[in-house]
């Protein structure tokens, strides 16, 4: 049957690690996603932002590593991490009411007519949720494939985009995320699943 070679398009194991009618697993689909904003400017609902968005860039995380140079040699550790600031663009639309929303989140942040800024971050910082999808709409709910959940976000960019006569496209809005934290679900997935910790090492003779 043709469908017997379709179970051997995959990258061939041993036998004793995979079936061999295993086949590929379904990838996560980039065009199938939903990002939700919490807190984010004054008015609401924001479900008008979330239908508007066009492209947002998943999470980047990188840790600053630590030198430590020993007679011949040099040894490598984690420092500490950093998130690396996201972006999210989204369509501007003939209503105005997505480019009232972020101009609302920037005046939060600092108010640009009496040129008086917020007295805290938990005054003007926001959630922001990413959720990619299985396909279902509809009548057929969507299944939530894998959620981003972004912490303690400000706006450190809005580019309001360049207008011109040649091109046949929407006007847009990117708008730069700078965020504290950051979690994935399902938990026991990815990051923010909790694991055991490996303590011996560094309390007793095998050091670093």
């Amino acid at each position: 049957m043709p469908s017997a070679s379709l179970n051997k398009m995959t990258v061939p194991l041993a036998s004793d690690q995979s079936s061999t009618t295993q086949g590929l697993l379904m990838p996560k689909l980039k065009y199938r996603f939903r990002v939700m904003f919490e807190n984010f400017g004054v008015s609401t609902p924001r479900t008008e932002l979330t239908k508007q968005v066009i492209s947002f860039a998943r999470p980047n995380l990188t840790f600053e590593n630590i030198e430590i140079p020993i007679y011949n040699s040099k040894l490598n550790l984690a420092g500490k991490h950093a998130w690396a600031p996201t972006s999210c663009e989204i369509r501007d639309d003939a209503s105005g009411a997505v480019s009232k929303l972020v101009g609302e989140q920037l005046q939060k942040q600092m108010d640009f007519l009496e040129m008086s800024s917020a007295a805290s971050g938990v005054d003007y910082k926001f959630t922001t949720k990413v959720e990619i999808l299985d396909g279902g709409n509809g009548a057929t709910a969507p299944v939530v494939l894998e959620t981003w959940e972004l912490y303690g976000c400000y706006l450190n960019s809005a580019d309001y985009g360049a207008l011109n006569y040649s091109e046949n496209a929407p006007v847009t809005i990117t708008m730069g995320i700078i965020y504290d934290n950051a979690n994935q679900s399902p938990v026991g997935v990815g990051v923010a699943t909790k694991i055991a910790r490996t303590i011996a090492g560094s309390v007793s003779a095998a050091g670093i």
